[in-house]
């Protein structure tokens, strides 16, 4: 099912909102519907799509591969899919967006975006799990933190409404949401953030559990078998769960 909500200002005419919610068969039909809806006569935001210049996709996991954006090309979707056992149900469906949009909008320069990219500047101190050394060096198994464009983007607009240098400035950044995390902000740059290897460590969030005892895993795993577990730290948890 896709839901699109976007506003749109025309030249001759008010701003515009427009919604609705339908079914998609797959990420095809949801880039045709969306270049529809802003190409409609009556509320569109462009004439055509060859008006868009150029395209940004959020990818949430970059591993260790990424600290800024990137141009799209081959050895960047190579790494995208190399870092699939670290978000997998996340960078399947953001590669798949990434080459329809290829295929829908040739020529143009496409940017992905990655969450973990602002929380890169984490020391090593804070992104090491005390796990065996070789669970870091042989899997890459750390702490990324997600939800890293808001986090940037809020620690530099606070600044700017603080009237003050981001060098001068430490702050806690929150965000609060159906995800929920932190993160500690020094001089501009990320020193720790609640989540970890994956968006599910740290706070307590809508549906997923935030951080637990190891052990309440392993608990949770004997009963329901791994998948199962994965479904009830994930979709199960949290507020929700809490909540009943």
């Amino acid at each position: 099912v896709g839901r699109v909500s976007h506003q749109t200002q025309t030249a001759s005419g008010p701003m515009h909102q427009v919604a609705f919610e339908r079914s998609m068969t797959d990420h095809r039909a949801a880039f045709r519907e969306a270049i529809r809806q802003l190409t409609a006569s009556a509320t569109g935001a462009i004439a055509g799509p060859e008006e868009i210049d150029a395209m940004g996709h959020r990818v949430v996991h970059g591993g260790e591969a990424f600290q800024e954006p990137a141009l799209v090309d081959a050895a960047v979707l190579d790494a995208i899919e190399k870092t699939i056992p670290l978000a997998p149900l996340h960078n399947p469906p953001n590669l798949i967006g990434i080459e329809v949009a290829e295929e829908l909008f040739p020529g143009r320069p496409h940017v992905a975006v990655f969450d973990t990219n602002f929380h890169q500047t984490i020391p090593e101190k804070a992104y090491l799990y005390a796990l065996p050394y070789s669970y870091y060096t042989d899997h890459r198994i750390r702490k990324y933190g997600f939800h890293g464009t808001s986090h940037a983007f809020v620690s530099r607009e606070a600044a700017r409404l603080l009237e003050k240098d981001p060098a001068d400035l430490r702050m806690v950044v929150l965000y609060l949401g159906n995800g929920a995390s932190a993160s500690a902000v020094s001089a501009g740059r990320c020193i720790d953030t609640s989540m970890g290897l994956t968006p599910l460590e740290g706070l307590v969030m809508g549906t997923r559990s935030g951080d637990i005892d190891a052990n309440a895993v392993l608990r949770l795993a004997e009963d329901h078998g791994v998948d199962g577990a994965r479904r009830v730290l994930n979709n199960e948890s949290g507020l929700r769960g809490l909540s009943g």
